[in-house]
């Protein structure tokens, strides 16, 4: 199974799908998510976003047929995703836990996380922005909760990670890139799919679906 090699989104599309009480720089699509299910999936499979945020992830599967579980940190989210996925499971807790909070294995982990750029300030996003971080520890954070996901997957299955580059105008942040490098160290990086928008979203420069399957599967051919 592959990902078609190129998504295109509707800006203000996602705007209307948006939870009321999103900020304005969530965006991630439904579109995007029913593609990663419809290429990568079968009806009956299981299905993990350990950054669930307001349930998008969980209630597109849930709608195309598969078991969706969720963990999300922050309590509001975690009821307004029960709410917009009432079938899918919903934990709240921290992803940087996730093997503690889950049970595997899953066929797609398919999720969004938090970004963070390097001119940040310290405040940590994996943690709901309660805490100190740096993009380092951010970066490190990331590649351990990259890790759990690729231990909780089937040996075929695929991690998804919907991630962009950022610039300010100011500072250049190659965040996606990054995370495709982590991703190469926890996993088998396979594919990165071009996010196209009919028109520019904030300060996202390049907009990635990163693909990594296990390990394992280099080992079995």
């Amino acid at each position: 199974m592959r990902l078609r090699p190129h998504l295109f989104v509707e800006h203000d599309r996602v705007l209307a799908e948006r939870h009321p009480l999103a900020s304005e720089d969530v965006h991630f699509s439904r579109a995007l998510v029913a593609a990663v299910l419809e290429d990568l999936t079968r009806p009956g499979d299981r299905v993990l976003d350990p950054f669930a945020g307001y349930g998008t992830t969980l209630q597109v599967a849930e709608a195309m047929g598969r078991q969706a579980v969720g963990v999300e940190l922050l309590p509001e989210r975690c009821a307004a995703a029960a709410a917009a996925a009432p079938a899918s499971l919903v934990l709240q807790g921290e992803a940087r836990h996730l093997s503690l909070l889950v049970d595997g294995p899953f066929d797609l982990v398919l999720t969004s996380p938090p970004y963070m750029a390097e001119d940040d300030g310290p405040e940590d996003p994996l943690s709901g922005y309660n805490g100190a971080s740096s993009y380092k520890k951010y970066l490190a954070d990331l590649r351990d909760i990259l890790a759990q996901c690729q231990d909780l997957l089937t040996p075929q299955g695929h991690v998804v990670v919907n991630v962009a580059n950022i610039d300010s105008g100011a500072h250049f942040t190659p965040l996606a890139w990054d995370v495709g490098r982590l991703l190469s160290e926890v996993g088998r990086l396979t594919q990165d799919v071009f996010v196209c928008w009919d028109r520019s979203w904030h300060d996202l420069a390049g907009d990635y679906l990163l693909v990594a399957r296990p390990q394992v599967a280099r080992q079995q051919g």
